[in-house]
């Protein structure tokens, strides 16, 4: 904590519970040799001889108990975090009780997530109760497999006990943030996902939180580095409950109107990021090479503070080669029957088990696709025997995610329904391929894999650069040998990304736009200062997400090139564009951005593009003008864009 204290990070206090005590217990009533005993030729495949072994070995330890000065000692470190109120009563305080292993966030091995943690925990003696309840979750179902598959001896590994001051989230967010991109490796972006209440939330999987993408490198250099966002659904938060021994946090359902909102600000995100940034600064110079983070923070209710919870390296994309590139197509597939969030970029095709309930893990079979509501830790032994996880909740930094990635196993979250669309014993197959949406095809589809050493490919005289126009797709090809981007058609990323007339968002209350669209671009704008300010945020995040993965290498944009008809298709276009007998050769490029009904539209397009360059700081952005067809035109536009802040 004093290390970090000059960086400005936040984190709550409290005390430690070295190994020592870990040691102490198994000491005790022979219970080292038993629990040797007990865990010999394990099985981990056999779930339900798996669960057992693991019930009775955590029986074991709780019925050992803690030494007597251990538990003091404990109680006491509590007793010292109590405030004193005036009276001269002692308040307790609220503490979240998290395991910890000596084995654990190595960075070869995250063990994240194997042992057990509570939140909300009052009272010496409840604090200490649940001290030993972290201890004996080093024999996790979970915890055993992970040990297995690694190779770590059960007897050597130990546990340990961080317990640390509750920060009030419940009254506010919480999250996560990755110093890299978790699904490409890309290392140039901090992703913070965050939703309402405690952070069990985003990390269990149990919402699809919010989103938010920072380019580290213009943190403190550029007005706003935020090239992406995106409002999760948030389904439900965890909060606490009083006066409840054995219960101490619910889970309750998000309002509709909460769902609809971020739950956390662009200024917190940025303080987040900085913060991240900093402590992988540290933990990189701690470690003597460069050491991406997986950070939890909180936001504190009551004082609106921000806190850092948890910081452990990143330890599945930060292990693979920078240089190895693996690309995957799924051909002659069958008919797309539900989607979601992509985890990877791999596909695999099996027979589907769904599994509802914890309890009916044991019938899960190897190779089988594993879909669920969402996953715990407790799932880990069934998901190493899955060919693809598919989940109906969750996000890019939720457990499912982070184990799927770890595993090497295709993943998609937040599907919504996948238990009801996809039936047992039926094959599918699990396509990450094609960016961030997810999708499951009916029967197996054939699946091409190629893997090449970028190092190896020959060098050529001529620059190669991409022709690219997916913002989703642009970090997971940022990695590839070119010398930037050649070509990115704005039209594209407008249509895709944004759907909407540019006059129709400027007039949204205009008899030219009709109901039904007014509706439609009022509920996408609807967590925007205007539908206005939306189209600009919408098209230069989409232009900095490209830009930003390529930095600093030259993106090439192409100023919006739609044609009439194209236009028209486009949300409340109709009433705004001619119907042209030949609009290969009417209104388009050029002579479009200086028309006069649609040079406002054409400043909306400027704005965009100066944020990207001027306040995101992306500076590698250049312009072309499409279909000029004059001297005149061209100078014309050249006015135009100088006056809106892109100076030649």
């Amino acid at each position: 904590i004093q290390q970090l204290q000059p960086y400005g990070v936040q984190i709550p206090g409290g005390f430690a519970v070295s190994s020592t005590a870990y040691d102490a217990v198994l000491d005790r009533y022979q219970l080292r040799e038993r629990l040797k005993l007990l865990l010999e030729d394990i099985d981990v495949k056999k779930l339900d001889d798996l669960a057992e072994i693991g019930r009775q070995a955590r029986h074991m330890i709780i019925d050992a108990g803690l030494p007597p000065d251990v538990r003091k000692a404990i109680e006491d470190s509590y007793n010292a975090m109590s405030v004193t109120h005036e009276s001269g009563k002692m308040q307790q305080v609220s503490v979240a009780v998290r395991s910890s292993a000596t084995a654990e966030d190595l960075p070869t091995a995250s063990f994240a997530g194997q042992q057990a943690s509570f939140l909300n925990v009052v009272g010496a003696k409840g604090v200490a109760d649940t001290v030993l309840e972290c201890l004996a979750s080093i024999f996790t179902d979970r915890a055993i497999t992970y040990r297995v598959h690694n190779d770590f001896d059960h007897m050597k590994v130990k546990g340990a006990v961080v317990v640390q001051l509750m920060v009030r989230s419940d009254l506010a967010s919480s999250g996560v943030a990755f110093t890299l991109d978790p699904d490409t490796g890309f290392r140039d972006v901090v992703v913070i996902t965050g939703s309402y209440g405690l952070g069990e939330s985003v990390v269990g999987g149990k919402v699809d939180p919010d989103e938010i993408q920072v380019f580290k490198p213009m943190i403190g250099k550029a007005k706003n580095p935020i090239i992406a966002r995106r409002i999760g659904r948030k389904q439900t938060q965890i909060i606490y409950t009083h006066g409840v021994s054995h219960q101490r946090t619910k889970q309750i359902e998000t309002t509709e109107a909460d769902r609809e909102k971020p739950s956390f600000t662009d200024e917190d995100a940025m303080t987040i990021a900085k913060w991240c940034v900093d402590i992988e600064k540290h933990y990189s110079k701690l470690h003597g090479h460069p050491t991406p983070m997986d950070i939890e923070w909180a936001k504190d209710g009551l004082t609106e503070k921000l806190y850092i919870v948890q910081a452990r390296p990143e330890t599945v994309r930060s292990r693979q080669k920078l240089n190895a590139l693996k690309q995957t197509k799924v051909t002659e597939h069958g008919a797309t029957v539900i989607q979601g969030t992509a985890i990877g970029s791999d596909a695999n095709f099996g027979k589907v088990r769904v599994i509802r309930d914890l309890a009916d893990m044991g019938q899960m079979r190897e190779g089988e696709i594993l879909v669920a509501d969402m996953t715990d830790p407790d799932w880990v032994p069934a998901i190493r025997m899955a060919s693809a996880l598919v989940t109906n909740r969750g996000g890019r930094t939720c457990h499912a995610a982070i184990v799927s990635r770890e595993l090497g196993v295709p993943c998609i979250v937040g599907t919504k329904d996948a238990t009801e669309m996809l039936r047992t014993g039926e094959s599918y197959t699990v396509d990450c391929s094609n960016g961030s949406v997810g999708q499951v095809h009916k029967g197996e589809a054939k699946i091409e894999t190629t893997e090449f050493d970028i190092d190896s490919l020959p060098k050529t005289k001529t620059e190669i650069k991409l022709i690219l126009a997916d913002p989703d797709a642009a970090l997971s090809h940022a990695a590839l040998p070119v010398a930037g981007v050649g070509l990115t058609r704005q039209e594209f990323v407008v249509a895709n990304h944004i759907g909407i007339h540019p006059n129709a968002v400027l007039d949204v209350d205009s008899e030219k736009v009709s109901k039904q669209a007014r509706q439609e671009i009022l509920n996408r704008a609807k967590n925007d200062p205007s539908p206005a300010e939306f189209w600009v945020r919408k098209l230069s995040e989409g232009i900095g997400s490209i830009a930003a993965a390529f930095y600093p290498r030259p993106v090439i944009v192409r100023l919006g090139d739609f044609k009439t008809n194209e236009y028209r298709r486009l949300i409340g276009g109709e009433n705004f564009e001619p119907e042209e007998e030949n609009p290969m050769l009417g209104l388009r490029g050029a002579s479009r951005y200086i028309h006069p009904d649609f040079t406002k539209a054409f400043q909306l397009e400027c704005k965009a593009l100066s944020c990207v360059r001027n306040e995101m700081g992306l500076k590698n952005v250049e312009l072309m003008v499409p279909f000029c067809r004059t001297p005149e035109e061209g100078k014309a536009v050249i006015d135009v864009l100088a006056k809106n802040g892109l100076k030649q």
